[in-house]
């Protein structure tokens, strides 16, 4: 009884301190994240925190998957070159933007334009689309997260009009990474990225799974020492979820205590950050993505792509995915969000 008190006392200790200071050392960190405690006043903290600079409003983003090919063959990805059972597929221009209008006349403000490493997707044709989403909705956010470029491509892409780019990072462990990837994949290659996103001017979002295979408490350590350093505007994390087409197809999915731990953590880390409460989260816990927002979370990313696709963008196995039309996603997705006691708003919702 009493090491447990002394426990608590000492984690309650260290989760002051993130508060205040918003940085740990790394071996506070892997103290903080390996450690078992009650989490109930983590998320009541982390829940105020968000609460003091956003309020109780929730940012839609409308995702929309607009191609399952890949370039890359990463070890935890449905969509590796790798897997010949994968169903491939690429939205045209004229898909995407329907899928645009759709969503601005159900309110998003924001659309996220997710892929893999395609190369049909080249500089131009990008940066020809984003043009064209900016011209139809000038008031709206578009956000890009099609992996990997070089700088040249990433600057055309912002000056065309994208606004924000996702970029996972997976890992900041050099070793965890290249136990996730293929020896062509470079972590320096990755961070590079990320810093290049930040120098050109985007809104840059990173990230990692949470419990993938052969990560420890040091490497999610590692993680949050490179979120609190790189000040990125967005994070998402999730659990990780096998695909049973990977060679990761036998290992244990992330766990909901611990993905929710760290949203909270993240908000204390970075209390300004958007966070999402991934469809990955929903996935593990019927609840998941409203118990994200208790946790920390203020953003949704509901799937704005066309029904007849969503099953064949597949990155791990048993993702959420309704045959429901948008607009009946939106009510659904409203109703829950209120439920938990948080309200969706109409606003790009840009990091403040």
């Amino acid at each position: 009884m009493l090491k447990w008190v002394y426990v608590g006392v000492k984690m309650k200790e260290l989760i002051n301190k993130l508060a205040e200071n918003h940085k740990l050392s790394l071996q506070e960190w892997e103290t903080l994240i390996g450690t078992e405690f009650l989490l109930e006043d983590l998320f009541e903290k982390a829940d105020n925190v968000r609460r003091e600079i956003y309020g109780n409003q929730v940012y839609i983003r409308g995702l929309i998957e607009i191609s399952s090919y890949c370039k890359n063959d990463c070890y935890y990805c449905g969509i590796r070159c790798g897997n010949k059972n994968a169903q491939r597929y690429r939205l045209s221009k004229e898909q995407i933007l329907d899928c645009c209008e759709a969503g601005n006349q159900l309110g998003f403000r924001t659309f996220v334009l997710q892929g893999g490493e395609d190369p049909f997707f080249t500089k131009d044709r990008v940066a020809d689309l984003v043009s064209e989403i900016k011209k139809r909705y000038p008031e709206n956010a578009v956000t890009l997260s099609l992996g990997e470029h070089d700088y040249e491509t990433y600057r055309t892409w912002f000056e065309a009009g994208a606004d924000r780019y996702l970029l996972r990072h997976e890992t900041a462990d050099r070793k965890h990474y290249e136990k996730l990837h293929p020896p062509q994949m470079s972590f320096e290659h990755r961070m590079q990225c990320l810093k290049n996103l930040k120098e050109i001017g985007y809104q840059v979002g990173c990230g990692f799974m949470v419990e993938s295979p052969d990560q420890t408490n040091r490497s999610l350590a590692q993680d949050m020492q490179l979120i609190t350093e790189f000040r990125p505007e967005m994070v998402g994390i999730g659990p990780f979820i096998s695909h049973r087409d990977t060679p990761f197809r036998n290992e244990k999915s992330g766990s909901l205590e611990k993905t929710l731990k760290l949203l909270a953590l993240i908000r204390l880390a970075h209390p300004h950050v958007l966070l999402p409460a991934t469809t990955a989260l929903g996935t593990i816990h019927p609840q998941g993505r409203e118990l994200g927002l208790k946790a920390g979370a203020n953003v949704v990313m509901p799937n704005l792509s066309p029904k007849d696709v969503r099953k064949k963008y597949s990155l791990y196995d048993h993702k959420i995915c309704t045959g429901e039309e948008a607009a009946e996603c939106i009510r659904c997705l409203k109703l829950r969000v209120e439920s938990a006691g948080y309200e969706i708003v109409e606003d790009r919702g840009d990091y403040k």
